[in-house]
């Protein structure tokens, strides 16, 4: 393959910056503009080592840096690598990066690394995608689901699976090719319930995904109600800081405002919306509208009510927008003289199917904060927020292959029902060890594969 490189770090002023160059001219390219203290050759030295020098432009020094050297086949990439630790200055980077594309590499594309790393086979796609996964978590349970898929145990689940169906295609193909020496009397009984195993650990897999997208991108939470209800004050009240500008003036709030905060392990992306009410405001309506719109996304509305007033068509109105999203109900402002029970307000979500959970909470004094976390955690995660080696799918891709699998492992066993030929059962087995094998990118084309890595950042 050619040689790649990139700027693997961000490109602001800072300690250190690297640039990793991979392919079979790595170690070549860097050996032209890099003069080690030792005076000898990277070609000459041993792999994973770290060589003091500096880098030149001809009789010009760049940089003094420090130069990994890696070479094939223990690297990231599989390939000759060379990653050459700078200065984190913008021009020095670019400077050394212009230098190495000079003499013979080009840049890299995105998550090209991580591809080749694929194409060349030292990790599977379900790994590639937990590298990605990794450098964006947002919590630790993140940081760990992600390390676990990335040692491969998603990986050796699929092969499992996979490997379970090809035996019982591989039983199938030979009867059908040699009738006399093999019968498959008998087989379709024992086949029916092989299929029911393995059904059940893709169900747990995809069951998983709920909570594996949860702990992955975070809780959308809309923060809802009538203006003047305290749902700034419940915002700031998550972040422990004045995010929101919060007055006695109903409708301050004209646009909605996001921010994420990690609580008690949880990535909460909190929605702070405009207060729905009837208004002739064109601004108003519009942040009104944005509103509705942060509901119909939300995994979670927090409905923000006052309760020093008692509830009002406003409040209904708002009811009848929640539909079946979770929702926890805040009766807000209990430092205040209180006007609305429980039961008043309760009594307004009987045509809701889906009830919401109920606490009393003051925003401007903290009371009631650490019951909505625990509140939360027991909406999502059964309140365990404990992880073990059992992984969790949190790629959208990944579960709608397994729900393909599953589909095509149910047509086979409604094909042994009705007593079908046993060459049919073998095509829908082979359709889901095929949808199995694009999980991990056993089956998988180019065009995904590269679909898939366009979606990395550069210099990964």
């Amino acid at each position: 393959m050619d040689t790649i490189t990139a700027i693997c770090t961000a490109l602001s002023p800072s300690g250190i910056g690297i640039i990793r160059v991979s392919g079979d001219d790595a170690v070549t390219i860097t050996d032209k503009i890099f003069k080690g203290a030792d005076k000898k050759k990277l070609a000459e030295s041993e792999s994973h080592t770290i060589h003091y020098g500096h880098i030149v432009d001809g009789d010009e020094i760049v940089d003094e840096v420090l130069v990994m050297l890696m070479k094939a086949p223990r690297s990231y990439t599989t390939e000759d690598v060379v990653e050459i630790d700078c200065h984190g200055g913008i021009l020095v980077l670019k400077k050394v990066f212009n230098l190495i594309v000079a003499n013979g590499a080009r840049p890299s594309e995105p998550g090209e690394f991580t591809k080749r790393a694929f194409l060349n086979g030292r990790i599977d796609l379900t790994g590639a995608e937990a590298v990605m996964d990794l450098i964006s978590a947002k919590s630790d349970l993140a940081r760990k689901n992600s390390v676990t898929v990335l040692n491969g145990v998603l990986y050796k689940k699929i092969k499992s699976i996979r490997e379970e169906i090809l035996l019982s295609i591989a039983r199938i193909e030979a009867a059908l090719d040699d009738p006399e020496h093999m019968s498959l009397d008998g087989y379709e009984e024992e086949l029916n319930e092989n299929i029911k195993k393995i059904q059940a650990d893709i169900n747990v897999l995809i069951k998983s995904y709920d909570n594996g997208k949860i702990i992955k991108e975070g809780i959308n939470t809309a923060i809802v109600g009538k203006p003047n209800a305290g749902k700034s004050s419940i915002l700031n009240m998550f972040l422990n800081e004045e995010r929101a500008i919060v007055t006695e003036i109903a409708g301050t709030t004209r646009d909605t405002l996001e921010e994420s905060v990690n609580i008690g392990g949880i990535t909460l992306n909190l929605i702070d919306t405009a207060g729905i009410r009837e208004s002739d405001d064109l601004v108003e309506k519009i942040g009104i509208e944005r509103s509705s719109k942060a509901i119909e996304k939300a995994d979670l509305v927090l409905f923000v009510t006052d309760s020093s007033k008692d509830p009002d068509s406003e409040d209904d109105k708002i009811i009848s927008m929640l539909g079946e999203k979770k929702t926890i109900c805040l009766l807000n402002k209990q430092d205040l003289k209180q006007e609305m029970t429980v039961q008043e307000i309760k009594s307004h979500f009987e045509d809701i199917e889906i009830k919401p959970e109920f606490l009393k909470i003051s925003a401007s004094t903290g009371e009631g904060k650490e019951e909505l976390i625990e509140l939360i955690k027991g909406m999502f995660f059964n309140g365990d927020l404990s992880f073990n080696d059992e992984v969790m799918v949190s790629n959208l891709r990944q579960k709608n292959e397994l729900i393909k699998a599953n589909e095509a492992l149910t047509k086979v066993m409604e094909s042994i029902e009705n007593g079908m030929p046993e060459d049919f059962l073998s095509i829908d087995l082979m359709s889901a060890y095929a949808s199995l094998g694009e999980i991990i990118g056993e089956e998988v084309n180019d065009d995904l594969v590269d679909k898939i890595f366009s979606e990395f950042c550069m210099g990964k």
